[in-house]
């Protein structure tokens, strides 16, 4: 369910800004989308895994909380971000 280290590091270096940058809003909602993704696979096979719904459902408004201001900040970052993504929205 978690994402191993080095896939949290490609991750970081692909999405970063700037060669030190670890907290961007891209980083961060690439790492949540990563997790995320983790996550609904492992619900689909453990389908009454009700706790771990519910740290599904909290990543999710994170990420959207996280897109929200994005697109408050720079529209054009928010677009490259979600294509990059293949996010819905």
């Amino acid at each position: 369910m978690s994402i191993t280290a080095e896939r949290k590091q490609a991750l970081i270096s692909e999405f970063a800004r700037q060669p030190a940058d670890t907290g961007s809003p891209e980083v961060q909602v690439a790492i949540l989308s990563e997790r995320i993704r983790n996550l609904t696979e492992h619900l689909g096979t453990h389908k009454k895994d009700f706790h771990s719904r519910r740290g599904l459902l909290v990543m999710v408004g994170q990420r959207r909380r996280l897109l929200d201001y994005l697109k408050r900040i720079n529209q054009s970052r928010y677009e490259a971000l979600i294509a990059r993504l293949g996010l819905r929205r």
